[in-house]
């Protein structure tokens, strides 16, 4: 069995965050392990609270896992602080794992701030130049690019624009524009769009955590990033797609859609 570990903050309402990493892993039969960078008190609704894990112990975490039960893919969320950052640096510079997914978690999709300026000041320098794969979505690739972002080509110039400050693949998430959702991956001077209709469903709690996930699901299992980034976008839309409606602001996803056959046979 492929082995993904996520390496993220914990959200308790279940939408986003490891919780969503570990369901999104699990449905595509893999085997998930966590690392918590923080505890969160959030929900639909927002978050109203952060505890941050001590560096020490988010470091005893990643040892214990690369040392028993060596990932196939990792990827990185949520990490808040700038120790947490460069825990995350030391320990895969540490242990070289392949198949590295990050999602920045810079400013959420109702645009608050989540990462500290030392924070990213730090994730610039030391973790960003050691990933296969970044996910900015668009305020984040605007802050990291320095240039506001209107329509496809200042997506394609941002895409080049990361990809040659960190020698990685890059995939911009266009979601914050207007019109149908359209992506862009920029692999090695390759660009490949992913469109799709817009799906008419206001509840996307996790979406970046539970795409990055999908997407590190397909790098464990030995596709390439352009077929991994496919699959797990057609997860994602039919987890959009189905219409869980949860909570009291912008629900989650429904996760486990593609087990609904499976599900319905069960008696409980």
């Amino acid at each position: 069995m492929k082995t993904v570990l996520t390496i993220a903050g914990s959200d308790p309402s279940g939408g986003a965050g490891i919780q969503a990493d570990i369901k999104t892993i699990t449905v595509h039969g893999m085997y998930a392990m966590s690392a918590v960078t923080a505890l969160t008190a959030q929900n639909t609704a927002g978050v109203s609270g952060i505890c941050e894990t001590p560096a020490d112990f988010l470091a005893a975490q990643l040892d214990s896992v690369f040392a028993d039960i060596f990932p196939d893919a990792v990827k990185i969320g949520m990490l808040g602080s700038a120790a947490a950052v460069s825990v995350t640096a030391e320990k895969l510079e540490q242990y070289r794992p392949v198949n590295i997914v990050i999602d920045p978690v810079m400013i959420s999709t109702s645009g608050n701030r989540l990462l500290s300026d030392e924070a990213l000041s730090e994730a610039v320098s030391r973790l960003f130049h050691l990933a296969d794969l970044l996910t900015p979505n668009i305020p984040e690739t605007e802050s990291l690019c320095g240039f506001p972002i209107s329509g496809e080509d200042d997506m394609a110039a941002a895409a080049a624009c990361l990809c040659k400050r960190f020698g990685c693949a890059v995939l911009v998430k266009g979601g914050h524009l207007s019109g149908d959702a359209a992506d862009l991956l920029m692999d090695r001077g390759r660009i490949t769009w992913y469109r799709s209709a817009r799906i008419a469903n206001p509840n996307t709690h996790g979406t970046g955590c539970t795409l990055s996930s999908a997407i590190a699901c397909g790098l464990a299992a030995g596709l390439g990033r352009e077929e991994s980034v496919k699959r797990a976008k057609s997860y994602l839309s039919g987890a959009i797609a189905d219409g869980l409606d949860l909570g009291k602001g912008a629900g989650p996803l429904n996760h486990m859609y593609a087990l609904q056959p499976f599900l319905s046979r069960l008696t409980i």
